[in-house]
């Protein structure tokens, strides 16, 4: 099964638009640093990718949901957001674990959107401070992702010692990482591709 995924992705499916969603609005957070270099990655393989962060993206804490108000009038970056993640063609969600749980900024973002995410794939990147690389945060991730409409792939990026495996700019001091994330990278691709296709000859009632 592992052989599924050793395609040169980038030869064989088209460029893709890709939403990359960040939790975290610490003062010194470090989870930014993998988010970069995430962002950098997919870059490389020539997709077009958002940054959805809550430090540029000023969240109200949840009232009304998108579909909740009357066209045009939800507040503008509700509506900004709305346009980025309906424009996605998939989604890479980097999380914090906070207590076993999510970033509550995440959380929040998230639960602003319904229909939008529907019928497209999404991918867990997860880290930490210690060794564990939030792999708690990412299981509670999962079933929060299916039941919004953009099921996970299987395989997760989990990060440890965040503040140490990446610089400022995104770059790996952890070189390990370099080669991990092209296996993550490529079975997300293959299920954005899998969904698109799929789209194309019509949604489930």
């Amino acid at each position: 099964m592992g052989k599924i995924y050793t395609l040169n992705i980038n030869k064989n499916f088209m460029s893709f638009n890709i939403a990359v969603l960040y939790g975290s609005v610490r003062t010194e957070r470090q989870g930014i640093k993998a988010v970069r270099f995430l962002v950098n990655q997919l870059k490389k393989r020539g997709h077009g990718v958002t940054l959805i962060d809550p430090k540029i993206y000023q969240f109200p804490l949840l009232d009304y949901r998108y579909f909740e108000y009357e066209k045009g009038k939800a507040p503008e970056t509700i509506e900004k957001v709305a346009k980025i993640i309906t424009d996605a063609d998939g989604y890479i969600i980097v999380t914090g674990e906070y207590n076993h749980g999510l970033p509550p900024a995440l959380k929040n973002i998230l639960d602003h959107y319904y229909d939008e995410y529907r019928h497209k794939p999404s991918a867990i990147a997860s880290y930490s401070g210690g060794p564990f690389g939030g792999v708690r945060s990412a299981v509670h991730l999962r079933a929060v992702l299916g039941e919004l409409g953009m099921p996970s792939i299987p395989t997760t990026f989990p990060i440890s010692a965040v503040q140490d495996s990446f610089d400022e700019k995104g770059n790996a001091i952890e070189k390990a990482y370099e080669k991990r994330v092209q296996k993550f990278l490529d079975e997300f691709e293959w299920y954005v591709n899998a969904f698109r296709e799929a789209r194309k000859s019509g949604l489930p009632a």
